[in-house]
Parts: structure tokens; sequence; C-alpha cells
């Protein structure tokens, strides 16, 4: 059996492992397949319309998305516990990718027909539910592949990685399967939507083949050397709750920035998630045309990540956190109060013109937003107990993540009872990412940057 690589650095002085580090950005460009061609471009709109049209899709995959996102509430922080205590976080990273590429794979099966609605909203929730977890556990492996002071460049190169990885996959599936008249690749048609279907199939094989790099190189962690006796479930869970109590007594600084992350980055996501929907809306563009935005959308992100992450390292990630935040609620509100007619203001623009400007702006600052805010909290894991630093991460965005679509559906209600008309009321979507995006930005105020490992208490198994 070989040897792990030891592939953190000890100081600054010594150079970064280039190898191990460009494997474990692969892996995040193939895992990109899942949000960018799965759950939002083509496959999660293909069970919307095609799989349950007249709103019973969309109703029955939000309902198992909210299922699957509760699961991972209660459930993240004790599996990334675990994963660290058992020295196999390597290993669930193996696991958990599998399943995700065999889930991926299997919703080739969901054919246009109602019948299929229910499997196929049970693998798209449950495909969610195991890319968390293979998330929280490939995010602590950043404290085995990166020192202290490197570790925002290491994060902006993964984060860039894996958006110009969702271009780059969705870009072939768009051209080669979705866009223009059969045949398509293999020679298919369209009969039965097996072109779509087959997306599915493109999409797991693009994932896997990217993501075995990582998954056969055998990278020394942390965890692997704490090995500890096995506790059940329950005292896992008592020991989550000692955690956080430890927390609030000793280290609120991490704790106060698992909250404001948790309320901005709910924010930030608002920004992809409803963007498509202002670009039809409100601006005047087409479905082909989003996905064009959707694409230099992604390229601006990832050079956004890249950049943010070089500054990462020389200021710290609250200053680009701070930064990107306020700079994404002035881009937002000028959005906002911008005439959506054809007369923007002083400057004359046409409103296609307005989003590709606006709209290119804010995913710009998206992008250095995410991957600093995996740096920063990647500073503050003690190396040995990251993935269980990551669950709880994963936990906090979860238990938070109702804010922005409840405060935008609120707002759509009362434009509606005003009987605004449907362009200015959909508009108000931007105003409630942009109050959203200032909530986390004044609960950052409390937030300092991390000078060391965040105090979670160390507990011995009772006896």
């Amino acid at each position: 059996m070989t040897s792990s690589v030891d592939a953190a650095p000890s100081s600054a002085s010594q150079p970064l492992h280039k190898r191990i580090i460009a494997v474990w950005s692969l892996w995040s460009w193939g895992n990109a397949t899942v949000s960018a061609v799965m759950v939002t471009f083509v496959f999660g709109t293909y069970i919307a319309d095609a799989v349950g049209p007249g709103g019973q899709g969309t109703q029955y995959l939000t309902t198992a998305n909210a299922i699957a996102g509760g699961i991972i509430t209660v459930t993240a922080p004790v599996i990334g516990q675990r994963a660290d205590k058992a020295g196999r976080r390597r290993l669930w990273l193996i696991i958990n990718t599998l399943i995700v590429v065999a889930l991926v794979a299997s919703c080739f099966f969901v054919k246009p027909d109602q019948g299929y609605l229910v499997l196929g909203v049970t693998l798209m929730a449950t495909m969610t539910l195991f890319d968390e977890f293979a998330n929280l556990n490939y995010n602590a492996m950043i404290t085995d592949i990166s020192d202290h002071d490197r570790m925002g460049r290491v994060s902006g190169i993964g984060w860039g990685a894996g958006y110009l990885g969702g271009i780059a996959i969705l870009s072939l599936v768009y051209f080669g399967l979705v866009a223009g008249d059969p045949p398509y690749w293999f020679g298919l048609g369209d009969e039965e939507a097996i072109n779509i279907r087959m997306v599915a199939v493109v999409a797991a094989a693009w994932f896997l083949l990217w993501a075995l790099p990582l998954l056969f190189t055998k990278i020394k962690t942390a965890d692997a050397e704490t090995i500890e006796e096995k506790v059940s479930i329950a005292e896992s869970y008592r020991r989550l709750i000692r955690v956080i109590v430890g927390l609030w007594k000793e280290d609120r600084n991490t704790l106060w920035f698992l909250l404001a992350s948790a309320i901005y980055r709910d924010g930030l996501s608002a920004v992809f998630t409803y963007g498509a929907i202002l670009g039809v809306t409100v601006f005047g563009f087409t479905t082909g045309d989003i996905l064009i935005f959707g694409i230099a959308g992604n390229v601006v992100a990832a050079l956004g990540a890249f950049l943010g992450g070089w500054f990462d390292d020389r200021l710290g990630p609250r200053a680009v956190i701070m930064t990107c935040v306020a700079a994404l609620v002035a881009l937002g509100g000028t959005m906002y109060f911008l005439d959506v007619e054809r007369d923007f203001g002083v400057f004359v623009l046409e409103p296609t013109t307005a989003f590709w400007i606006f709209g290119l702006g804010l995913t710009f600052f998206v992008g250095p937003a995410q991957a600093s805010s995996r740096a920063f909290l990647a500073r503050l894991a003690p190396p040995a107990r990251a993935a269980e630093l990551f669950g709880l991460y994963a936990t906090a965005g979860r238990s938070v993540s109702f804010l922005t679509p409840a405060l935008i559906s609120l707002i759509l209600l009362i434009s509606a009872a005003e009987e605004t008309d449907v362009q200015a009321g959909d508009k108000a979507i931007i105003l409630g990412i942009v109050v959203i995006l200032v909530l986390g930005m004044a609960a950052m105020l409390l937030v300092r940057n991390p000078t060391g490992p965040a105090k979670m208490r160390e507990h011995r198994v009772r006896g």
C-alpha cells in the first residue's frame, strides 16, 4: 500500500503542493454539474415542465428539497464529527461522491410522464442530500492541503474551478443534447425526451471523470491521526450540543460568523436562483439569452473568485466578504431604483444592456464572497475536526435558508395586493435580496478576522 501524501506545508515559506491542489480543484470542476446542470438549468426545469406540468412538478420538487434540507440541518454536523473521529474523512468523500454519481445517472429513468414524478423528485432531493455530505468532507480537506496564510487563494482556486466546470459541462450538454433539432449526440432523437434524460448520464460521467484524480490520491489528513473510540449516535448529538455551548462561552467570534455567513450566503445563493427570473420578466431576456448570460456570469464569478483569493491572503477574509457584500448591495439597489422602461435615468440603456452590466457585476462579487467564506471557516477549523465545523456551517446555512424566499414571497404578496404590474412586482425580488445581504453585513460587524483555531471543546467518551 502506498503511503499518504503529506500535502499541507507547515508554513508559508514552503511551496504549496500544486498537484494536490489541482486534483482537489478538479473535484469541484466536476461537482459543478450537480448545481449547473441537474438543479438549475436542465434537469430541474425538465421535471417541473415535462414530468409534472401545471405547477405540480415545482411543488413536489420544492417539498422534496425542503425535506432533504431538514435532514441536512439535523445531521450534517454529526456526520462530519463522526467522519473526523473515525479518521475517515477521505473514505466518506469517496462514498458520498459515488452515491451522488449513481443518483445523477439514475435520473435517466425519469420519463416525461406524471407517473415518474415521485421518482424524479426523490432522486433529485436525495442527490442534493448526499452532495451536501460530500461537500462538507471536501471543504474540510482544505485544512489538509494548505497552510493558514494561503487558504484564501486555495479556496478561490477551487471555487473558481467549480464555476468554470459548470460552464464547460453546461455548454456541452446544451449544444449537444438540448439546443436545436434532432439528431443529437449518439444519434438520439427527442422521443420520450431521451435527449434530456441522456443529459443525466453525461452529467454523471463528467462528475466521476473529474472526481477520480482526488479519490485515488491518498492525502494525509489530520483526522486520520486522531482516531477515537466509536460512540453512539446519541453521544454524537450530546457532543454537538456541548460544542455549541462551548463556542458560546469561549469563542463567540466563530459562532457569530456561522450565523452571519448563513444570512448573507442565503442572499448570495438568491442572486443566481432568481437572476434568471429577473432577466426574463423584468429586463426582457429570452430563454436562450439567459443561458448565454449564465455562462458569461459563471466566467465572471470564477474571475472574481480567483482575484478574491489573492486579496483574501493579504487583507484577510473579513475584508473581502464585507467589500463584496457591500458592492452587491450597491449594485442591487441601483438595479431596483432604475426605471424599468427603456429610458434608464441619465443613461439611455436598453433593459437587456442594463441587465448585462449590473448582472455581471453582481456575479463578479458573488464568487469571492463565497470563496472567502469557506477560507474564513477553514482558518478557524482545527484540522482534526474540520468536517465537524463545516457540518455546523452547512446546518447554519440550511437553518436560515428560508429567509430570502420568505421575504421575497411576502414582498410579491404585498405587490399583488396593491395591484402592482407584474414587471414591477417581480422587480421587488431585488429588494428582498438586498435586505438579506444588508442583514448579513450587519451581523458581520460582530465578527473579527480569524486569529487561530476555533475553541471546540474536546470531550472524552463517557464510560
